[in-house]
């Protein structure tokens, strides 16, 4: 698995709402109607998270979490962060903490 092109990061961001490239990883910030929910989402996003062996930075706020992915043994964006990116808006849409 190779680090994508800037081009190839824009054109797989432009179908995923919120998500920007800077500093070598893609991001997004959510936010949730309680800090349980946002607990939950981070939850649900590190049990998928150690399913496909790729691991996101995650940042918890009151009510917002902010999720990076890079490849730290690549440098850079990868297919497999974009196929993250992807799971995680799917998971996101699960706002009840369990």
């Amino acid at each position: 698995m190779s680090i994508l092109s800037i081009e190839q990061i824009q054109d797989n961001l432009s179908n995923l709402d919120g998500w920007v490239f800077k500093n070598n990883a893609i991001t997004r910030s959510y936010s949730f109607d309680s800090y349980m929910d946002g607990i939950g989402f981070v939850n649900r996003l590190a049990k998928k998270a150690e399913e496909v062996n790729h691991h996101p930075d995650i940042k918890v706020g009151w009510c917002t979490v902010s999720v990076t992915f890079t490849s730290h043994e690549k440098g850079g964006v990868t297919t497999a962060c974009v196929g993250m990116a992807q799971a995680t808006e799917k998971l996101s849409t699960l706002n009840k903490y369990k």
